[in-house]
């Protein structure tokens, strides 16, 4: 895997246009104006920099470490030194926004050297883009503009200074921004939550569990208009359980009913539920309650 130690090395290679700074590089479209083209395609690659980046339009998929980066229309994207990233020409980006490259040397000796490691966003863990409202695309833009000014001018011992608290200021409104997301994110999982199971009981009501057996994360998904890795994700991320569990907590909920009614057999519970095999019926109720179906039936029958 190539490791890029310059950020001169690197912006050669993603075939940039070279900095006007050793260890800096702005790029700012604006109007009328665009982004150069960044390279189409590469293998595995990783380097010292770190890069924030605003894309308008974004097709494809960036690997970011061993998960894909999550990112839509209109986004900021963060990343960190020695992660390593991979794309194909699948990768479209509309080259309106602004990128801002910058070796970690860049900051030693600043306050902004700890502050950075601090900001989650930069993570493998966050594979997530910033999606950003106009009202805060227009406030990042403008604090860019101002490094921009800054790193055209004719440097003067005041210029790094003035740079790194414009970068400061871009991190923490960053910062900002990501809680929002993340806040808003958990009220659409809980929204996200109720519809899942929403189309469970319609599934279920319909017959089509008996008739075409469970459905599939990805059927689902479809019926709720969303794909199947953003419903699968979303959920893990917010509730801790991925969607084959939320399902399967939803038939067992739906068997402790069946269960209880005593002119039906195990097996029958089982094909009632859309399950092909009622051995695996069982042995998922178990894992579940701690409790064969039988021991269920037996315990809550009375009560």
């Amino acid at each position: 895997m190539q490791h890029f130690k310059t950020l001169s090395a690197y912006l050669d290679y993603i075939q940039l246009p070279r900095a006007e700074h050793p260890m800096l590089s702005v790029l700012f479209a604006t109007g009328e104006n665009f982004l150069p083209c960044p390279r189409k395609s590469s293998p595995p690659i990783s380097n010292d920099c770190y890069s924030i980046s605003l894309k308008k339009i974004v097709k494809g998929n960036l690997n970011y470490g061993r998960t894909k980066y999550d990112f839509t229309n209109g986004v900021l994207i963060f990343i960190a030194p020695r992660q390593v990233l991979q794309w194909d020409d699948s990768l479209f980006f509309e080259q309106k926004g602004f990128s801002i490259n910058f070796h970690e040397d860049f900051l030693k000796g600043t306050e902004l050297a700890q502050q950075i490691k601090k900001y989650r966003f930069f993570s493998y863990s966050i594979n997530e883009a910033l999606h950003l409202s106009p009202k805060e695309e227009s406030q990042i833009e403008s604090i860019v503009e101002n490094i921009k000014i800054e790193y055209q001018n004719t440097p003067d011992e005041f210029s790094k200074d003035i740079i790194i608290s414009h970068l400061s200021t871009l991190l923490k409104y960053a910062n900002r921004f990501y809680e929002r997301q993340f806040l808003n994110r958990k009220e659409l999982s809980n929204d996200l939550l109720e519809q899942f199971n929403q189309q469970l009981n319609t599934y279920f009501e319909s017959g089509l569990l008996q008739e075409k057996g469970i459905p599939s994360i990805e059927q689902i998904a479809g019926k709720m208009s969303v794909s199947q890795r953003y419903l699968s994700d979303t959920l893990k991320k917010e509730t801790g359980k991925t969607t084959t569990e939320h399902l399967q907590l939803y038939l067992i909920d739906e068997a402790k009913n069946i269960l209880l009614k005593p002119n039906k057999s195990i097996s029958e519970v089982a094909y009632e539920l859309g399950f092909e095999y009622p051995q695996y019926f069982s042995r998922l109720f178990k894992k579940k309650e701690g409790l064969s179906p039988s021991e269920y039936r037996e315990k809550y029958k009375m009560n």
